[in-house]
């Protein structure tokens, strides 16, 4: 695969970049709060540059591997990381299918920039990862991330009772998808 690079008209979005361990760390603790109702509990080492140095070198042999596609949010302007996106749990054969998450920085909410960011994030891996799917899952209290999924053309399939162990206990979570009507 090549090195992944996609701008937008606000963002850049890339590979989590190799010295960058500093930053995961800043963002993280700088959103502990924002995120904590919508991400499991934190292992050790969370918060330190160790464990962001070792999980950026596995987000590129994962990549390498068309195994995943973990994106990270820049701005253009200010080159700070806002955010994440990633597609996981890459499945080909007869699937074609993979999943998505994402989280964005409290102070870029409502600017419609993870909406930019998943725009094109969806079309790459329709188009140049050839995806016939992509599903993705939402707490039911987090309504922006349920509109958000609407508004990108996400079809809701119905709940799923007790889905993920987040913030420390099994939630249910909305089940949706999009399918690639151009595949081939």
């Amino acid at each position: 695969m090549s090195i992944l690079r996609i701008e937008t008209e606000r963002l850049i979005l890339t590979l989590p970049l190799k010295g960058t361990a500093k930053e995961h760390v800043e963002f993280y603790r700088e959103n502990a709060e924002h995120l904590a109702p919508w991400d499991p509990k934190k292992p050790e080492g969370f918060y330190t540059e160790s464990y962001w140095n070792l999980k950026i070198s596995q987000a590129h042999e994962e990549f390498e591997n068309e195994d995943s596609c973990r994106i990270n949010l820049y701005t253009k302007d200010a080159n700070k990381l806002i955010g994440m996106m990633n597609f996981t749990n890459f499945e080909r054969g007869p699937f074609q299918c993979c999943r998505l998450g994402y989280k964005i920085d409290h102070r870029y909410q409502g600017q419609s920039l993870m909406y930019e960011a998943l725009k094109a994030g969806v079309d790459y891996i329709f188009k140049q990862l050839n995806f016939h799917r992509i599903e993705a899952n939402y707490i039911p209290q987090n309504i922006r991330s349920g509109r958000l999924l609407k508004r990108l053309g996400f079809a809701e399939h119905g709940l799923a009772k007790d889905y993920l162990l987040i913030d420390g206990k099994w939630q249910d979570h909305t089940l949706t998808s999009k399918t690639n009507s151009n595949w081939k």
